[in-house]
Protein backbone atom coordinates (compact mmCIF):
# COMPACT_ATOMS: atom_id res chain seq x y z
CA UNK A 1 0.00 0.00 0.00
CA UNK A 2 2.67 2.47 -1.04
CA UNK A 3 0.17 5.33 -1.45
CA UNK A 4 -1.56 4.90 1.92
CA UNK A 5 0.50 7.77 3.30
CA UNK A 6 -1.83 10.03 1.32
CA UNK A 7 -4.68 8.95 3.56
CA UNK A 8 -2.77 9.92 6.68
CA UNK A 9 -1.79 13.30 5.22
CA UNK A 10 -5.46 13.89 4.44
CA UNK A 11 -6.40 12.94 7.99
CA UNK A 12 -3.82 15.32 9.47
CA UNK A 13 -5.18 18.17 7.37
CA UNK A 14 -8.74 17.23 8.27
CA UNK A 15 -7.94 17.47 11.97
CA UNK A 16 -6.49 20.94 11.37
CA UNK A 17 -9.60 21.94 9.45
CA UNK A 18 -11.70 20.79 12.40
CA UNK A 19 -9.43 22.82 14.73
CA UNK A 20 -8.45 19.91 16.94
CA UNK A 21 -6.39 21.06 19.91
CA UNK A 22 -4.55 17.76 20.30
CA UNK A 23 -1.49 16.45 18.45
CA UNK A 24 -1.65 13.56 16.03
CA UNK A 25 0.66 10.61 16.63
CA UNK A 26 1.27 8.22 13.75
CA UNK A 27 2.34 4.84 15.13
CA UNK A 28 4.42 2.92 12.59
CA UNK A 29 6.35 -0.29 12.18
CA UNK A 30 10.16 -0.12 11.86
CA UNK A 31 10.12 -0.69 8.09
CA UNK A 32 8.11 2.42 7.24
CA UNK A 33 10.55 4.32 4.97
CA UNK A 34 12.10 7.61 6.00
CA UNK A 35 10.59 9.59 3.13
CA UNK A 36 7.12 8.65 4.33
CA UNK A 37 8.03 9.71 7.86
CA UNK A 38 9.35 13.02 6.54
CA UNK A 39 6.08 13.70 4.73
CA UNK A 40 4.05 12.98 7.86
CA UNK A 41 6.28 15.13 10.06
CA UNK A 42 6.02 17.98 7.56
CA UNK A 43 2.26 17.82 8.14
CA UNK A 44 2.68 18.20 11.89
CA UNK A 45 2.39 14.51 12.77
CA UNK A 46 4.45 12.99 15.56
CA UNK A 47 5.81 9.78 14.05
CA UNK A 48 6.64 7.07 16.59
CA UNK A 49 7.27 3.38 16.31
CA UNK A 50 4.66 1.32 18.12
CA UNK A 51 4.91 1.34 21.91
CA UNK A 52 2.49 1.10 24.86
CA UNK A 53 1.99 4.93 24.89
CA UNK A 54 1.33 4.84 28.63
CA UNK A 55 2.52 8.44 29.02
CA UNK A 56 -0.91 9.53 27.80
CA UNK A 57 -4.06 9.31 29.87
CA UNK A 58 -6.44 8.92 26.94
CA UNK A 59 -6.13 8.44 23.17
CA UNK A 60 -8.42 8.36 20.16
CA UNK A 61 -7.39 5.74 17.62
CA UNK A 62 -8.16 6.57 13.97
CA UNK A 63 -7.52 4.42 10.91
CA UNK A 64 -5.58 6.08 8.11
CA UNK A 65 -8.51 5.79 5.69
CA UNK A 66 -10.71 8.08 7.78
CA UNK A 67 -11.44 11.78 7.55
CA UNK A 68 -12.50 14.05 10.40
CA UNK A 69 -15.00 16.66 9.21
CA UNK A 70 -16.03 18.04 12.60
CA UNK A 71 -14.16 18.53 15.86
CA UNK A 72 -14.21 15.44 18.09
CA UNK A 73 -12.00 16.71 20.93
CA UNK A 74 -14.94 16.39 23.33
CA UNK A 75 -14.55 12.61 23.20
CA UNK A 76 -11.53 13.00 25.47
CA UNK A 77 -13.95 14.10 28.19
CA UNK A 78 -15.97 10.87 28.18
CA UNK A 79 -15.94 9.10 31.57
CA UNK A 80 -12.86 7.03 32.26
CA UNK A 81 -12.84 3.27 32.59
CA UNK A 82 -14.47 2.36 29.28
CA UNK A 83 -13.64 1.83 25.61
CA UNK A 84 -15.88 3.87 23.33
CA UNK A 85 -16.51 2.98 19.68
CA UNK A 86 -19.22 2.75 17.02
CA UNK A 87 -21.15 -0.49 16.51
CA UNK A 88 -20.39 -2.22 13.22
CA UNK A 89 -22.83 -3.19 10.46
CA UNK A 90 -23.22 -6.92 9.72
CA UNK A 91 -24.87 -6.59 6.32
CA UNK A 92 -21.94 -6.62 3.88
CA UNK A 93 -20.67 -9.83 2.29
CA UNK A 94 -17.51 -9.71 4.39
CA UNK A 95 -19.80 -10.88 7.21
CA UNK A 96 -21.26 -13.80 5.21
CA UNK A 97 -19.56 -16.34 7.49
CA UNK A 98 -21.49 -15.14 10.57
CA UNK A 99 -24.92 -16.19 11.86
CA UNK A 100 -25.87 -12.50 12.03
CA UNK A 101 -25.45 -12.08 8.28
CA UNK A 102 -27.01 -15.44 7.44
CA UNK A 103 -30.30 -14.55 9.13
CA UNK A 104 -30.23 -10.85 8.15
CA UNK A 105 -29.74 -9.56 11.69
CA UNK A 106 -27.86 -6.30 12.17
CA UNK A 107 -27.27 -4.39 15.37
CA UNK A 108 -27.69 -1.13 13.42
CA UNK A 109 -31.39 -1.97 12.93
CA UNK A 110 -32.17 -4.82 15.35
CA UNK A 111 -35.91 -4.23 15.05
CA UNK A 112 -35.95 -5.28 11.38
CA UNK A 113 -34.95 -8.90 12.02
CA UNK A 114 -35.32 -10.19 15.54
CA UNK A 115 -32.56 -12.40 16.90
CA UNK A 116 -33.95 -15.99 17.09
CA UNK A 117 -33.10 -16.65 20.72
CA UNK A 118 -35.07 -19.91 20.78
CA UNK A 119 -32.80 -21.35 18.09
CA UNK A 120 -29.48 -19.57 18.60
CA UNK A 121 -29.57 -18.60 22.26
CA UNK A 122 -28.80 -15.14 23.59
CA UNK A 123 -28.00 -12.46 20.99
CA UNK A 124 -24.33 -11.63 20.51
CA UNK A 125 -22.92 -8.76 22.58
CA UNK A 126 -22.50 -5.36 20.90
CA UNK A 127 -19.63 -5.50 18.41
CA UNK A 128 -17.66 -2.40 17.44
CA UNK A 129 -15.78 -1.37 14.33
CA UNK A 130 -12.16 -0.96 15.39
CA UNK A 131 -11.36 1.79 12.90
CA UNK A 132 -11.93 4.37 15.62
CA UNK A 133 -12.08 4.05 19.38
CA UNK A 134 -11.41 6.02 22.55
CA UNK A 135 -9.31 4.27 25.17
CA UNK A 136 -6.91 4.69 28.08
CA UNK A 137 -3.41 3.24 27.53
CA UNK A 138 -2.12 1.24 30.50
CA UNK A 139 0.88 -1.05 30.75
CA UNK A 140 -1.28 -3.74 32.35
CA UNK A 141 -3.69 -3.60 29.40
CA UNK A 142 -0.77 -3.74 26.98
CA UNK A 143 0.67 -6.85 28.63
CA UNK A 144 -2.72 -8.56 28.85
CA UNK A 145 -3.41 -7.82 25.18
CA UNK A 146 -0.09 -9.34 24.14
CA UNK A 147 -0.94 -12.46 26.14
CA UNK A 148 -4.38 -12.59 24.51
CA UNK A 149 -2.82 -12.38 21.04
CA UNK A 150 -0.64 -15.39 21.82
CA UNK A 151 -3.55 -17.39 23.22
CA UNK A 152 -6.19 -16.56 20.60
CA UNK A 153 -6.41 -18.50 17.31
CA UNK A 154 -6.79 -16.50 14.08
CA UNK A 155 -10.26 -15.14 13.30
CA UNK A 156 -11.78 -13.57 10.16
CA UNK A 157 -11.51 -9.99 11.42
CA UNK A 158 -8.15 -10.40 13.14
CA UNK A 159 -7.41 -7.57 15.57
CA UNK A 160 -11.00 -6.29 15.46
CA UNK A 161 -12.32 -9.61 16.76
CA UNK A 162 -9.59 -9.70 19.40
CA UNK A 163 -10.31 -6.17 20.62
CA UNK A 164 -14.02 -6.89 20.82
CA UNK A 165 -13.38 -10.00 22.86
CA UNK A 166 -10.84 -8.31 25.12
CA UNK A 167 -12.83 -5.13 25.83
CA UNK A 168 -16.29 -6.73 25.80
CA UNK A 169 -17.05 -5.89 29.44
CA UNK A 170 -16.12 -2.20 29.22
CA UNK A 171 -17.29 -1.35 25.69
CA UNK A 172 -19.71 1.57 25.39
CA UNK A 173 -21.29 2.37 21.99
CA UNK A 174 -21.21 5.91 20.62
CA UNK A 175 -23.25 7.30 17.68
CA UNK A 176 -22.38 6.17 14.16
CA UNK A 177 -21.40 9.68 13.04
CA UNK A 178 -18.09 9.20 14.87
CA UNK A 179 -17.10 6.34 12.55
CA UNK A 180 -19.41 6.37 9.57
CA UNK A 181 -18.81 3.30 7.42
CA UNK A 182 -19.98 3.93 3.88
CA UNK A 183 -22.03 0.74 3.68
CA UNK A 184 -24.56 2.49 5.93
CA UNK A 185 -25.56 4.55 2.87
CA UNK A 186 -27.08 1.56 1.09
CA UNK A 187 -27.70 -0.81 4.00
CA UNK A 188 -29.35 1.53 6.50
CA UNK A 189 -30.19 4.80 4.70
CA UNK A 190 -32.93 5.54 7.22
CA UNK A 191 -30.22 5.95 9.88
CA UNK A 192 -28.04 8.32 7.85
CA UNK A 193 -27.86 12.09 8.25
CA UNK A 194 -25.09 13.25 5.94
CA UNK A 195 -24.93 16.73 7.43
CA UNK A 196 -24.29 15.27 10.91
CA UNK A 197 -21.25 13.14 10.05
CA UNK A 198 -18.16 13.89 12.10
CA UNK A 199 -15.81 11.10 10.98
CA UNK A 200 -16.13 9.18 7.71
CA UNK A 201 -14.47 5.79 7.28
CA UNK A 202 -13.59 5.12 3.63
CA UNK A 203 -13.41 1.37 4.13
CA UNK A 204 -15.85 0.15 1.45
CA UNK A 205 -14.24 -1.50 -1.57
CA UNK A 206 -13.18 1.18 -4.05
CA UNK A 207 -13.91 4.12 -1.74
CA UNK A 208 -10.39 5.22 -0.74
CA UNK A 209 -10.33 8.75 -2.17
CA UNK A 210 -6.72 8.59 -3.39
CA UNK A 211 -7.57 5.43 -5.39
CA UNK A 212 -11.17 6.21 -6.30
CA UNK A 213 -12.31 5.40 -9.85
CA UNK A 214 -16.07 5.02 -9.33
CA UNK A 215 -16.03 1.62 -11.02
CA UNK A 216 -16.60 -0.67 -8.02
CA UNK A 217 -20.04 -1.63 -6.75
CA UNK A 218 -21.94 1.28 -5.14
CA UNK A 219 -19.14 3.72 -5.92
CA UNK A 220 -21.17 5.48 -8.64
CA UNK A 221 -23.59 6.84 -6.01
CA UNK A 222 -23.82 10.62 -5.76
CA UNK A 223 -23.42 10.57 -1.97
CA UNK A 224 -20.19 8.58 -2.34
CA UNK A 225 -18.89 11.02 -4.95
CA UNK A 226 -19.72 13.90 -2.62
CA UNK A 227 -17.84 12.36 0.33
CA UNK A 228 -14.83 11.55 -1.85
CA UNK A 229 -14.81 15.14 -3.12
CA UNK A 230 -14.95 16.46 0.45
CA UNK A 231 -11.83 14.42 1.26
CA UNK A 232 -10.00 15.76 -1.81
CA UNK A 233 -11.00 19.35 -1.04
CA UNK A 234 -9.18 19.04 2.29
CA UNK A 235 -6.22 17.08 0.92
CA UNK A 236 -5.56 19.58 -1.87
CA UNK A 237 -5.99 22.69 0.29
CA UNK A 238 -2.46 24.13 0.37
CA UNK A 239 -3.41 26.60 3.10
CA UNK A 240 -3.56 23.63 5.48
CA UNK A 241 0.06 22.64 4.83
CA UNK A 242 2.38 23.52 7.71
CA UNK A 243 5.31 23.81 5.33
CA UNK A 244 6.39 22.55 1.93
CA UNK A 245 6.12 18.77 1.97
CA UNK A 246 7.71 16.17 -0.31
CA UNK A 247 5.47 15.18 -3.21
CA UNK A 248 3.40 12.23 -2.06
CA UNK A 249 2.65 11.07 -5.60
CA UNK A 250 6.30 10.21 -6.25
CA UNK A 251 6.60 7.70 -3.40
CA UNK A 252 7.50 4.19 -4.47
CA UNK A 253 8.46 2.39 -1.26
CA UNK A 254 5.90 0.14 0.47
CA UNK A 255 4.84 1.23 3.94
CA UNK A 256 2.78 -0.75 6.42
CA UNK A 257 1.37 2.19 8.34
CA UNK A 258 0.05 0.50 11.44
CA UNK A 259 -2.25 2.96 13.08
CA UNK A 260 -2.89 6.59 13.77
CA UNK A 261 -3.86 8.04 17.11
CA UNK A 262 -4.81 11.46 18.36
CA UNK A 263 -3.44 11.84 21.87
CA UNK A 264 -3.85 13.85 25.03
CA UNK A 265 -0.73 14.49 27.11
CA UNK A 266 -0.76 13.37 30.73
CA UNK A 267 1.60 12.15 33.46
CA UNK A 268 2.75 8.57 33.04
CA UNK A 269 0.00 6.05 33.69
CA UNK A 270 2.48 3.32 34.57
Amino acid sequence: NKDYVKGVVGLAKGLRTAKSQYPLVVAVLPDVPQDHRDILESQGCIVQEIEPFVEYSKMIYLDGDMQVFENIDHLFELPDGFLYAVMDCFCEKTWSHTPQNKIGYCQQCPEKVQWPAAELGSPPPPYFNAGMFVYEPKISTYNDLLAAVQATPPTPFAEQDLLNMFFRDIYKPIPSEYNFVLAMLWRHPENVKLDALKVVHYCAAGSKPWRYTGEEENMEREDIKMLVKKWWDIYEDKTLDLKAAPAVATLVDPEPLSDIVERRSAPSAA
